[in-house]
């Protein structure tokens, strides 16, 4: 007897037939069959085409004018106002945004009647991502499997891979598409995307808030120590505060007066958003090295600078961290192969959506740093991706709320249907299928400036 013919005889002793019922009658699997557990498995079997691909551009507040409209610019020559040779041109943050906060989120629909939503990090110039997903990227999404989640990321970054567009808009705008497609997949075999990641490592992830407010010599520091304790006493065991001034400034002041004041409760961070060169970094992180209880000095030298990371992490004892302004793992590669960081902060809406900021994460890992997720201004698709991701990596820490109340703010809760569950010190990622995040209509139109 070969081996075919005895797997076939003993199926049918059993009353299990191949490619017939799983039983014998009487067992039950009729019912079984029918049930949504079953139904639901089956469903892995037909395709997700996707039919439409829609970009909504949302304010807060919300005006009249156009999306671009309030973007602000620095005059021509603005400089950074210090002595001697740091009075020379602010590279830094050239570009405001009048108090507003903008975002692009991307609405995905299939043939089943599934819908997943995503985001793009655009606080700037919002129809630069729209566009790119309407005319570059629709196209080649229309008609596509949305299950095939890795594939299309690839091809979407590969259609203009060759003219070297592998950071900034193009990247947010894959972003966008990327998330949406994750929660899809989510929602099609019912389960959070923490799930489809592998699982988690834990059930919620520990924020830090980012703190706004400056020591100074007539209150003595009291009115930001006052903040920092109350934050700290709340919930939160981390506060990121600015450095982008020199040695003498009223910011490293408010970050000497802080630490000690929440010292052996919280630690402080410090971002200095690109501001220095490399020999005033080294100096800047010698300072932080006094200080103690630093828990990293994040973006310290101007983006372009990038080879010079491994240098400053050398001279420097404080934990280094950069990688806002990146945007693919191969960058990431780069800081990390010669150790120039000790921890990296990629941004979801930037760095090419869950897909790419999987592989990054994964890279830190092997070159053993740790990762954070980067929170800007965004809205709920935006923070529950980086939620999701965050429970599900074993080298992440913790992840920013960007203002403490992001959860409170325009673009947060009151837009949705039902809550994320935030709170000072902890995010807890939604325990629903996707992303877990539903819009309620007409909080979100309350926001749309564009929809296209």
């Amino acid at each position: 007897m070969d081996r075919r013919t005895f797997l076939e005889g003993s199926a049918a002793a059993g009353g299990l037939l191949i490619g017939a019922r799983a039983f014998s009658p009487g067992d039950g699997v009729v019912e079984a069959a029918a049930s949504p557990l079953v139904a639901q498995a089956s469903r892995g079997t037909s395709p997700l085409v996707i039919t439409g691909v829609q970009t909504i551009v949302i304010r807060a507040p919300r005006d009249n004018s156009t999306p671009e409209g309030p973007l602000a610019v620095n005059p021509l020559g603005t400089t950074t106002g210090g002595p001697g040779i740091w009075n020379r041109l602010d590279m830094a943050s050239p570009s405001r945004f009048n108090g507003v906060e903008q975002a692009v989120l991307v609405k995905i629909t299939t043939d089943q009647g599934l819908i997943g939503w995503g985001e793009c990090h655009a606080p700037a110039a919002p129809r630069m991502q729209a566009t790119i997903i309407q005319d570059l990227f629709r196209p080649q999404l229309i008609g596509q499997d949305a299950r095939q989640v890795q594939a299309l990321w690839h091809r979407l970054y590969a259609s203009e891979r060759v003219r070297g567009y592998s950071t900034g808009a193009h990247l947010e705008a894959l972003a966008g598409v990327d998330i949406a497609l994750w929660d899809i997949l989510g929602k099609f075999v019912g389960v959070p995307v923490s799930r489809l990641l592998g699982g988690t490592f834990r059930d919620r992830i520990p924020t830090y808030a980012t703190f706004s407010g400056t020591y100074t010599n007539k209150d003595k520091g009291q009115p930001v120590v006052d903040r920092a304790q109350a934050m700290v006493a709340s919930g939160f065991t981390a506060l990121k505060l600015a450095l982008r001034k020199g040695p003498d400034s009223d910011e490293l002041a408010t970050v000497r007066v802080i630490a000690e004041a929440v010292r052996d409760k919280a630690q402080i961070a410090v971002d200095a958003l690109g501001a220095f060169s490399l020999n005033e970094a080294v100096r800047m992180g010698k300072e932080l090295d006094r200080i103690g209880n630093i828990a990293w000095f994040e973006d310290a030298l101007v983006p372009d600078d990038l080879p010079r990371y491994p240098e400053l992490a050398e001279a420097v004892d404080t934990a280094i961290c950069a990688g806002e302004m990146l945007s693919t793992r191969y960058q990431f590669r780069d800081l990390l192969i010669d150790r120039g960081a000790d921890m990296v902060n990629p941004d979801m809406g930037r760095a090419g959506g869950i897909t790419e900021m999987r592989r990054i994460s994964w890279i830190a890992d092997v070159y053993g740093a740790l990762w954070a997720p980067h929170v800007s201004t965004g809205s709920a698709p935006y923070m529950a991706a980086s939620m999701h991701l965050a429970v599900s990596s074993p080298n992440c820490p913790m992840m920013e709320i960007y203002d403490g109340n992001k959860q409170d703010g325009p673009f947060g809760n009151r837009l949705l249907k039902e809550p994320l569950d935030i709170k000072p010190g902890w995010a807890t990622p939604p325990d629903r299928p996707g992303l877990g995040v539903d819009f309620d209509p007409a909080a979100l139109a309350a926001v749309t400036v564009e929809t296209r």
